[in-house]
């Protein structure tokens, strides 16, 4: 039997069981270490680049639920000129190819903290240097501004991406991606939800700060609630019109699999 994937919008966060409760506070009993969190801040490009060494193309899938979920990218009636779309954390390509496959007509920058993914970008059959610029930089910098103009962007997607990075960079990161859009631009966003499984599986020894986690390879993740993301938004100056939960399942009953996730997604625009 092919999986099966089910998504159902909720306006609320999610109750936790009694075990789900328990297994949140044992996370307190060891957290990281400000040493090591400290270092992990500062091997955050290290340890992406190994990640893309170890994985290669094989971890993601492409992401073709995104003109579903964000008909915004979808092209307007009648209007044949091409948008610029910047893609913040592009991976190897996941999000941006589909979309150069069905055709949109987008003038895409696309950006990754790890040189290897960028490297795998480019590398990419449907790699076209005429409609897609890729390049390293740190979004939390100003160096994106050495390769995208500000005012100049219709639409951003920050695609579980911000989670990435550590919450004090949240707002500052949002506030660079602001200046890069045009009045009336997008920002489209999905990320860790708040309580996710991936969450609550976390063992004492991985908690960094509230709902910020280290895993294994050293790669961090938080997870967001809708009430702090909105705040997020907001202090960045973005016009928020859509903030919710998204819980997703994936069923395999032939490989009994029963897989439930947590996302929060956000659609906020610069005011015109």
């Amino acid at each position: 039997m092919a999986e099966l994937n089910e998504e159902i919008t909720v306006e609320t966060a999610k109750a936790l069981t009694p075990e789900e409760k328990q297994r949140l506070e044992q996370q307190n009993s060891r957290l990281v270490s400000s040493h090591k969190a400290s270092t992990l801040e500062s091997g955050a490009k290290k340890h992406w680049d190994l990640f893309y060494k170890r994985n290669e193309t094989r971890f993601f899938k492409d992401r073709h639920w995104t003109t579903r979920e964000f008909t915004e990218l979808l092209s307007e009636e009648g209007n044949d000129a091409a948008r610029v779309l910047f893609e913040v954390g592009c991976g190897v390509g996941n999000f941006i190819f589909p979309l150069i496959g069905d055709k949109l007509n987008f003038k895409v920058f696309a950006c990754d903290l790890s040189p290897r993914a960028i490297d795998m970008v480019k590398a990419n059959i449907l790699y076209d240097a005429e409609k897609i610029t890729a390049f390293q930089c740190d979004i939390t910098t100003e160096n994106v501004y050495q390769h995208v103009t500000k005012e100049s962007v219709d639409i951003v997607t920050l695609i579980f991406v911000l989670s990435a990075i550590h919450p004090n960079k949240f707002i500052p990161t949002l506030k660079i991606i602001y200046s890069l859009l045009k009045p009336g631009g997008l920002v489209l966003f999905r990320d860790y939800g708040l309580y996710d499984m991936a969450q609550i599986r976390f063992k004492a020894g991985h908690k960094i700060s509230d709902n910020f986690y280290m895993r294994q390879d050293g790669t961090r993740c938080y997870y967001f609630s809708t009430e702090y993301i909105r705040t997020v938004f907001e202090q960045a100056e973005f016009e928020i019109s859509v903030n919710t939960y998204i819980h997703r399942r994936t069923v395999n009953k032939k490989e009994n699999i029963d897989v439930p996730r947590i996302f929060v997604q956000v659609k906020a625009m610069k005011p015109i």
